[in-house]
């Protein structure tokens, strides 16, 4: 692709290896299959550009015994492809419900995939970190008009993907406004109970949590708002990994940042983010003693 965002090439390339290896076929098999090289199944599963026409992939995913959901899935990226080879830049706004393809998050996918998330929050707990409760708030908050099933499949998604967290070779940091910790999102009650997993999960090997505190003054992070860098791992040992990308969300869709200069930028702002922040023992300390507030309001509610 000459020019546009990678990013739905990118993550229909992981759908297809993980199609593959549910299926316990070989890339040679797999080019077999629809009169392509195993070199070409390979250049699709590595999120470059390949030949392969519509009739082949529905073929392929047929080959992959793959269900109608997931080859709406696949289709819906492929249509996605075509939509993106207009766009000249590397930034890409998706719609949280878009209709080119609503059956497929690429914020979820991207993460799943990742070696490594670093994401700086002003005001709210990332995804990754959020109890059943803190997560129930946010969406009944954000759209009033679902029905309570809905609201249940949105808190079970966001549990589901805790699991990352134990995943080998993954490395979580999270820089944290200490906004955070004192916006009482649901009452004192949730926000006692999300801030007791904060303080758990912060001693994990794997995970830094560290709070700016209210007096750290004026850092980039009050213009840039919050944002995650998303780093992921080598497909092949000796390969170069997949480009890290931005995420920035807002209240109606989330903006995919791949131009290097800007992750770059973010990159350089994090840096000074972090010196700023508390250090990952202070904050622990600082997430408890606003915890042991918040159980005092609600003792005497």
């Amino acid at each position: 692709m000459a020019g546009g965002t990678t990013l739905p090439r990118r993550a229909l390339g992981r759908r297809m290896r993980e199609l593959r290896a549910a299926a316990q076929k070989s890339q040679l098999a797999a080019g077999l299959a629809i009169d392509v090289s195993k070199q070409g199944i390979g250049r699709l599963e590595e999120g470059r550009p390949v030949r392969i026409s519509r009739v082949q992939f529905r073929e392929l995913l047929g080959f992959y015994d793959a269900d109608e959901d997931v080859k709406a899935e696949v289709l819906g990226l492929l249509q996605e492809i075509r939509a993106a080879r207009g766009d000249d830049s590397n930034f890409w706004w998706r719609p949280f419900a878009d209709v080119i393809n609503p059956n497929f998050n690429h914020f979820i996918s991207l993460e799943s995939a990742a070696s490594r998330i670093t994401s700086y929050r002003l005001t709210l707990v990332p995804g990754l970190l959020q109890t059943r409760a803190y997560r129930r708030w946010i969406v009944e908050a954000s759209d009033p008009t679902l029905s309570r099933s809905e609201v249940d499949h949105h808190v079970e998604v966001v549990a589901g993907r805790k699991r990352k967290l134990s995943e080998p070779g993954f490395s979580f940091e999270v820089l944290l406004s200490e906004c955070v910790f004192r916006h009482q999102l649901g009452g004192p009650e949730v926000m006692l109970e999300q801030l007791r997993h904060l303080a758990e999960v912060a001693r994990l090997p794997n995970v830094s949590i560290r709070a700016i505190p209210f007096d750290a003054g004026t850092h980039p992070g009050l213009v840039l708002g919050s944002f995650v860098l998303v780093e992921f791992p080598p497909l092949h040992p000796g390969r170069i990994p997949e480009a890290p990308l931005i995420f920035t969300e807002g209240f109606t869709g989330g903006l995919f940042v791949e131009n290097d200069d800007v992750v770059s930028t973010y990159r350089s702002s994090l840096d000074e983010l972090r010196t700023f922040a508390s250090s990952a023992e202070d904050t622990i300390r600082l997430i408890e003693t606003i915890a042991d507030g918040y159980d005092s309001t609600r003792r005497m509610v």
